[in-house]
């Protein structure tokens, strides 16, 4: 899906790791929300509260996924699960657009 449609969106951003990473959060009239976002090349951790589906949009990053031992590299068009309450590790490569998908 390529747009939304029928969707509010929080004017505010989410602004993390000193601006490096950014977010709008996206909400559905079903209740599920989406953020889309932007990472500039850095390592980051995050942690999760719900299940997620990042979508790589494009650019170029690696993922330690929680309870594996080995980094995935993750490239425009593909995506990854990350389970709730967890956390995980990205290093951007070159600068990211992606969509984070919360699952309840």
């Amino acid at each position: 899906m390529s747009e939304f449609n029928n969707v509010t969106i929080i004017k505010k951003a989410n602004v993390y790791f000193d601006g490096n990473v950014s977010s709008r959060t996206v909400n559905f009239a079903d209740g599920t929300s989406k953020t889309l976002g932007f990472m500039l090349p850095g390592e980051y951790t995050f942690n999760t509260a719900d299940k997620e589906l990042m979508e790589i949009l494009e650019g170029n990053l690696q993922v330690l996924l929680p309870e594996t031992t080995e980094w995935q590299t993750i490239k425009g068009g593909e995506s990854f699960n990350v389970p709730a309450n967890a956390k995980f590790t990205v290093k951007v490569q070159t600068p990211t657009d992606y969509c984070c998908s919360f699952i309840k």
